[in-house]
């Protein structure tokens, strides 16, 4: 499969946090986006070059409860004491181009990709990837896994101007997506299954995963983390 990077995620407590989180750390506030009924979860935008996005999402306190767990593992404990501090760069989705198909793909290969959902938001349609549990993807081998938010979730968008294309420039340039993780090896392998190797850098190290984005702003490279 030929995959690039679509966007990347900041999971927040709440949208107005999040935005002033990026508009704090790049200059740029992010503008409104939409509700995704299904999960339970509403965002804010921020186009970039190349075809990709920043994207703040949270838990939409006026939305009714999805009737599934929400996605990028909104509704595990760890994901919720984290939020709590605030902010933070939690995850990334690489972009299925055509005429490759994300469906077939995971429909071949259901042990490695988890079920590819329709999604709509206005006039946008797309399908991403998600766990039955709503959990960030993570690749598994002989016991272990690794994943945390550097394993990207896929999408594949079923109409031609996607948010990579159809936001406004920013001004903002994604230089270098990097990662951290204990069972970095794991990670890598992964990652070139799915031929997303080159997309993202990723470095072993003791301690919790973390994922930082290196972005160029009006006023030089910024790190979100």
């Amino acid at each position: 499969m030929k995959l690039v990077i679509d966007h990347i995620v900041v999971a927040a407590p709440d949208l107005d946090s999040g935005a002033r989180h990026v508009a704090s750390l790049l200059g740029v506030e992010p503008a409104r986006g939409g509700a995704h009924p299904r999960m339970g979860t509403h965002n804010r935008v921020l186009g970039m070059a190349g075809g990709m996005y920043l994207d703040v999402i949270a838990i939409d306190p006026d939305a009714a409860a999805p009737e599934r767990p929400r996605w990028f593992g909104l509704d595990e404990p760890a994901m919720r004491e984290r939020l709590r501090g605030g902010p933070f760069l939690a995850h990334w989705a690489a972009r299925v181009a055509l005429p490759d198909d994300l469906s077939a793909w995971q429909a071949r290969h259901p042990e490695r990709i988890a079920p590819a959902i329709p999604m709509t938001r206005g006039e946008l349609r797309w399908r991403l990837t998600v766990p039955d549990d709503g959990s960030l993807p993570a690749w598994r081998e002989a016991g272990q896994s690794a994943g945390d938010g550097l394993l990207p979730t896929l999408i594949q968008w079923d109409v031609p101007a996607h948010p990579g294309i159809s936001l406004p420039d920013s001004g903002l340039t994604l230089l270098r997506l990097s990662g951290s993780h204990p069972r970095a090896a794991l990670l890598r392998q992964g990652l070139d299954w799915l031929g997303a190797d080159g997309l993202i850098d990723i470095e072993q190290a003791d301690g919790p995963p973390r994922l930082s984005a290196s972005v160029a702003t009006a006023s030089g490279a910024r790190t979100l983390a």
